[in-house]
């Protein structure tokens, strides 16, 4: 098993306000490949995600804590997160051996770490 994570599904409100949000802390486009969904970039084989407007999901602080890989960008990622709407819940830190990390809340409503090595 390469991977224990396949594909995450970020629950949105309003579509186009999390792609900016996206686009800009990932600092890569966010596509929508059809109505109330959008793709984050990514390559063959990566674990990958797409936010999701749908009735069966809320936006949640409370759920669990995804990780997006900031790596080089950290604070630049941070500030595209509140530049684009977002809060920072804690500012970024070092957490041990695997790096540093920020947890902001996204435009929707989301908590989600931002990592960098």
């Amino acid at each position: 098993m390469a991977h224990s994570f396949v594909w995450v599904d970020i629950p949105a409100r309003d579509l186009a306000r999390a792609m900016r949000f996206y686009s800009a802390v990932l600092g890569a486009e966010v596509t929508e490949e059809h109505p109330g969904v959008a793709v984050l970039a990514h390559g063959e084989g990566d674990v990958a995600g797409c936010l999701a407007v749908d009735d069966s999901m809320t936006p949640s602080r409370d759920g669990p804590l995804l990780y997006l890989n900031a790596d080089g960008r950290l604070q630049e990622a941070v500030d595209a997160a509140v530049a684009q709407g977002g809060e920072v819940l804690v500012a970024p830190h070092p957490i041990g051996p695997w790096g540093h990390r920020a947890i902001v809340l996204d435009s929707e409503g989301n908590r989600v770490a931002l990592h960098s090595e």
